[in-house]
Formats: structure tokens, sequence, C-alpha cells
């Protein structure tokens, strides 16, 4: 008697619903901006055509939409999710302005459409930020979930299990291990040998078979055709050491596919440019607003305490070389300030300095440093000299984090891995948190780690001392 699931066949509903809900939007959001703009409005007659126009523009999406994976994959990032939207309005908006032009139909001018694809575009965006929410809420309450068998009970499996079990909203749900034996030191649900598998996987209706074991061709031949014969996806996991944390891709030479390691995203001239463009714009518009910010802190500084407004410290920068990094000065002048942290109760700190560097303000004028290019506003955050010596010395690809400039805020920051490193494994942490920033890097995951550290600021971080 196959096994029962709560709600079995609603799951497949999920996808043309959502892209329902997309469709609907194009349609809503064509009307909004007519009512919003009526000095856009085209006549009653070019209305008509360009909504059909719009209907018609989506077909397009929907047959790209099937072509794609997006919806089968459930472990997604939010950057992608923003990504995956942005590109949905792009292909609408591509055969829609072709159809027009192609047609050679009446054109009520750029204002109109750059308002229905500017409004389209925020609303598609904040939908699918919604529905991802939705959908791992709904997971985590036991629907819409894969059932899952692991083959092999090596440390393959069990970190790939480990991976599927950190967020329930992923849905998986690991129903069993399979292997010839089980192997000493694992934890895990194990059901036997491969021999039990096919009566198991339809027994039990699993959709999808994790393939973790090393060198058994005969053995992977065989769970290929058995996830065949139940209609189950297959997936081979590659036997890849737990201390190589870099992403890889597949590619092919002739027939024979090659994992590579995953190339710096920032090494590309279009990507850098885009980064450091970004970052003189908003440094350039952030300035002229400086003085107002600038002008009662430093006059507040000079009454807490003797000593200059700033707090120069050389750090280590872009490709090792050092740089002067500038804070508002927090502490009282000290003969440590180039070797020692700050700590929760550091004596030298005054009580102003206190409360700039809980609320992070001290950080404002590296702003001046992402103007003059010697830093980002996004980056791995820089260290002083004498920890670079150091942790280079003790932590694994510590160097590595200096492939990008260093940032104001950082991917290890909004993780929880700021202020001091008191012990090794806080380092090792923050390193493995900006290796993988600088491998994954995107612009929409910069703008995430932004608005994350915005959020940071109004709320108490036990770290910010």
């Amino acid at each position: 008697m196959p096994a029962t699931r709560k709600f079995p066949k609603l799951g497949r509903y999920i996808r043309p619903a959502l892209l329902a809900i997309d469709w609907l939007l194009f349609n809503l959001v064509f009307g909004v901006v007519l009512w919003l703009f009526p000095e856009l409005r085209p006549d009653s007659h070019e209305i008509h055509v360009m909504l059909i126009l719009i209907n018609i523009g989506f077909i397009p999406v929907l047959i790209g939409e099937s072509r794609r994976d997006y919806f089968t994959l459930r472990a997604i990032r939010l950057e992608r999710t923003v990504l995956h939207a942005l590109c949905t309005v792009g292909l609408h908006a591509l055969f829609f302005l072709s159809f027009i032009a192609l047609l050679d139909l009446p054109y009520p001018g750029i204002g109109f459409y750059g308002a229905y694809y500017l409004l389209v575009s925020a609303v598609i965006v904040i939908w699918s930020l919604i529905s991802r929410k939705l959908l791992k809420m709904h997971r985590r309450r036991g629907y819409n979930y894969t059932r899952v068998v692991i083959v092999g009970t090596n440390s393959t499996a069990m970190r790939l299990a480990s991976e599927m079990d950190n967020d329930p909203g992923y849905g998986y749900r690991i129903m069993g291990f399979f292997d010839e034996e089980c192997r000493p030191g694992f934890h895990g649900h194990y059901c036997g040998t491969i021999d039990r598998l096919d009566s198991y996987v339809h027994e039990n209706n699993i959709d999808q078979i994790y393939f973790t074991m090393p060198g058994h061709d005969a053995t992977l031949t065989r769970v290929v055709k058995i996830a065949d014969d139940n209609v189950a996806e297959f997936f081979y996991v590659p036997q890849i050491s737990r201390y190589i944390s870099r992403g890889f891709q597949v590619v092919n030479i002739g027939a024979m596919p090659v994992l590579t390691v995953r190339r710096n995203p920032l090494k590309k001239t279009v990507n850098r440019a885009l980064k450091r463009s970004f970052d003189f714009v908003t440094s350039s518009i952030f300035l002229c607003l400086y003085p107002l910010i600038y002008i009662p802190v430093a006059i507040a500084i000079k009454m807490s305490s003797p000593g200059p407004v700033y707090f120069k410290q050389e750090r280590t920068g872009y490709k090792g070389r050092p740089f002067n990094c500038l804070k508002f000065r927090t502490m009282r002048v000290n003969v440590d300030a180039d070797r020692a942290q700050a700590t929760k109760d550091d004596p030298r700190k005054t009580r102003l300095g206190d409360f700039l560097r809980r609320s992070s303000l001290d950080e404002l004028p590296q702003f001046i440093n992402v103007w003059k290019g010697d830093m980002s506003i996004v980056g791995p955050r820089p260290h002083m000299l004498k920890h670079t010596e150091e942790y280079s010395q003790l932590v694994d690809r510590y160097m590595v984090r200096h492939l990008v400039k260093p940032g104001i805020t950082g991917w290890a920051q909004v993780n929880g891995y700021r202020g001091q490193t008191d012990v090794l494994w806080k380092m090792e942490k923050r390193v493995e948190y900006d290796v993988w920033y600088i491998e994954n890097w995107n612009f929409l995951l910069d703008l995430r780690i932004m608005v994350r550290t915005a959020l940071n600021m109004f709320r108490k971080d036990k770290n910010a001392f």
C-alpha cells in the first residue's frame, strides 16, 4: 500500500498558480498605470490593442518558464528570486515592444511604457519575494515536500542530509538511506541494502534519489534504472572534500562532463565596472549630505575628549595593499590603537564613542574611502595590518578575501560575524562568509546586504561595541 502524504496532488498546481498570478498582475498594473497617469493614456482603441498584446507578450514568458528549472529548485537564494522576476519582466518587455514595432501600431510615448514597466517590475519583484516566503512557510508546516532517499552512508551522504535539513523551508523529507552496509559512525535512518531500494521507492512514492557512493559503476547503473522505472528524479552527488567549500559548475569536453571551480564574478570587467559605478554614484550622493552628519558629530567628539575627529588606521586592502581607513574617533588617544581590538567594556572608549560604535555611525567616514576607490560599500571588512600578518598564517584561504576591495559592510557582518575575534573560530567563520561572498557575488546580493545592514542599525547587535 503506497504511503500517503498531505495533499499529494496539490504541489503540481503551485507552479501554474504562481504563473497565473504573474499574468494577472501584468494586466492589473496596466489598469493602474492608466488610472495613475491619465496624461499618458492612449485613446480607447489603442488601449484595447495594447491590452491584447500584453497578454500575447506573456506567452513567451510561459514558454520560457517551461524550459527553466527555477520552479523545480527548492534551495534558491533571495537574489536569484529577484533576478528571476526581473528577467520575467524583461522577456515580456522585449516581445511586447517588438510586437508594437513590427505591427507599426500607434505609439503613445516612452513615458507610458516606462511607467508601466517600472511599476510592473516593482510589483512582480515584491510578489516573487512574498510568494517565496509563503511557499517556505507552507513547507515548514509539512506541505509541498519532496520525498528523498539517499544512496550511501558515507560522509558525503551525511553532508548532503545536513544541507537538506538546514532549512525546513526547502521542503526535503529524507525517508532513508541505502547502502551495501551501514558505515561505522553513520547517524541516520538506514533502510537496508540496495536490493530493497526498488520496492521501497515504489511503496513510499519517492520523488528523488541521490547517489553519493564513489566508484560503483554497476550500482550506479542499477540505481538509475530504479529511478527511471519509478519515475523518480535521479541526482549524482560527486565526492568532493568537505574542506573545499568553493562552488563548482559543470562543463563538457566532448561528451565528458567536467567539474570546474567557479570563477570570481568580479574578475569580469563588466561586473567590476557596475560595482565601481554604483559605489561612486552612491558615495558621491552621500558625501553631498555628509556635512549634516559630520558637523554635529565632530563638535561632540571634540567636546568628549582631546584629539582629532577622525581615527586613521592602516588596514589591508585590495590585493593586500595597505590604505588609510577612516572612522570617527571613538576612543581616547592611546598607544594600543593599532594593536588591540576594541572589547565590550573597553576603558579606552568615550561615552560618545560607545554610542557611535553601537549605532555604526563611526563607520560613515569610510564613504570617503569608497569615493576615492580604496573601498567598496559592500565587501570583506578590512583588518589591521597586524591581524593580516597573524591570521594569514592561521586561517586557510584568509588572503583570498583580498581579491576584492574591502567594504563598509559585508556578508559576514550581516550574518552575525562582526566585532571582536577573540577566538580563532570567529575569524574562520568570517573568512568563510567573505570567501562565499566573493565566489557568489552579484549586484542584487550587494543590495540585499545593504538593506540588511540598514535594518541592523535599528536593532540591538550584541557584537556592536
